[in-house]
């Protein structure tokens, strides 16, 4: 199969964030490096990323969506509630009746439509605690794939993602090696050929001495947990005021 345009819809996740191009100094991500597998099949493929760091599910249906539509894709993911799941009030049932209902609109359009799962958080203790509404969540977007027709994704039954190496700095994002692994699995989804396998296993790591650990678990908690929690309380986003990065289908280079 082939497409011609192909939207992104979401939050950091498909922005790109923890996978940065060292030449051009911006996030890249899943989604951009799938956009250029397709070009490969596709050359006139046109490409937007509308998703924005940090929105929550309410945003992105509110703000993503209609203008997704209106650029008259043939292929649209979605991969949205994440940044929901952390907060403690979450109730999947409600996220995903929400989500239901923005799958349903992107299948009705005519476009293809990829949706995902989240990704095992086991490996990251802080953010697992959320573990138990993510895999409520999870078994929803299941659900709503099968239902309305949709193609999933599954990044829980991933298990190359478990692994730290997957993870940025933040431990919450994945890196530049993660979101490779992503970008293939979705082109597996799609049928599109990669000559990767997202299942390569991680090369053999050597134990790391507790006190480097420890000194690794500070430096994550003074530079990225304490700020996190900073900006909830004050009730600010990291995506605030940000644009998309790539709000019209253009090209892909």
């Amino acid at each position: 199969m082939s497409w011609s345009t192909f939207v992104a819809v979401g939050d950091s996740f498909t922005e790109g964030v923890g996978d940065l191009d060292p030449i051009t100094g911006t996030e890249r991500g899943w989604a951009d490096r799938v956009a250029e597998h397709l070009a490969r099949q596709e050359p006139g493929l046109r490409y937007a990323n509308l998703a924005v760091r940090g929105q929550l599910l309410e945003q992105i249906v509110r703000e993503q969506v209609d203008p997704a539509i209106a650029m008259s894709p043939d292929l649209v993911s979605i991969c949205a509630a994440g940044n929901d799941l952390l907060r403690p009030t979450a109730r999947p049932a409600d996220l995903a009746e929400r989500l239901d209902g923005a799958v349903g609109r992107l299948v009705g359009s005519g476009a293809d439509v990829l949706v995902f799962t989240g990704f095992d958080t086991r490996s990251t203790p802080v953010v697992d605690l959320v573990g138990r509404r993510l895999a409520t969540m999870n078994e929803h977007i299941r659900e709503i794939a099968a239902r309305r027709g949709a193609k999933l994704v599954d990044l829980w039954t991933m298990d190359t993602l478990a692994d730290p190496r997957a993870r940025a700095e933040d431990r919450l994002h994945l890196n530049a090696e993660g979101h490779r692994r992503v970008a293939v699995r979705v082109c597996e989804v799609l049928g599109v050929p990669t000559g990767q396998d997202w299942r390569d296993p991680w090369p053999p790591l050597a134990p790391t001495p507790w006190v480097r650990r420890r000194e690794e678990d500070i430096r994550w908690v003074r530079g990225h947990l304490v700020p996190w929690v900073g900006r909830r309380l004050q009730g600010r986003s990291t995506g605030d005021g940000r644009p998309p990065k790539r709000p019209e289908p253009s090209p892909v280079h």
